[in-house]
């Protein structure tokens, strides 16, 4: 998946949303999970999805409710089944965001802080000497 690296427009994402892609996209398991979805396409029982794994059942729907929560994949849950989609807009905007943050600070941006206000105006600040003056 290539994710252009100009900024785009997007949704704002809180960070705690953002420490929860990043944690549910953290194991393994999870990321194969969403390898198979993506490769796939279109839904896929759970069954099917566990069946691929050597862990548990019940270590397999661990790993699809994490996603879930994180927002990673919808589930259309029918009778006692349930299938599984991958959210690739949820995917790319979370990603997309963090990506932003480490845009590079140029010197015509401006922050709010007690200290210098640009790039420039600190490149060019003197560094105070330390200790006591006599």
């Amino acid at each position: 998946m290539l994710i252009d690296s100009a900024p785009m427009p997007g949704p704002k994402i809180a960070a705690a949303e953002t420490d929860a892609v990043f944690a549910a996209l953290a194991h393994e398991s999870r990321r194969h999970i969403l390898v198979l979805l993506s490769q796939l396409g279109g839904e896929l029982p759970s069954g099917y999805l566990a069946a691929r794994f050597q862990h548990s059942w019940p270590t397999t729907t661990r790993h699809l409710t994490v996603l879930e929560r994180a927002g990673l994949v919808d589930v259309r849950r029918e009778g006692r089944g349930a299938f599984y989609r991958l959210n690739r807009e949820r995917l790319r905007d979370v990603v997309r965001t963090w990506l932003g943050h480490l845009e590079p600070v140029g010197p015509d941006k401006t922050w709010a802080s007690s200290g210098p206000k640009s790039t420039e105006s600190l490149r060019n600040k003197q560094p105070k000497p330390k200790g006591r003056r006599r």
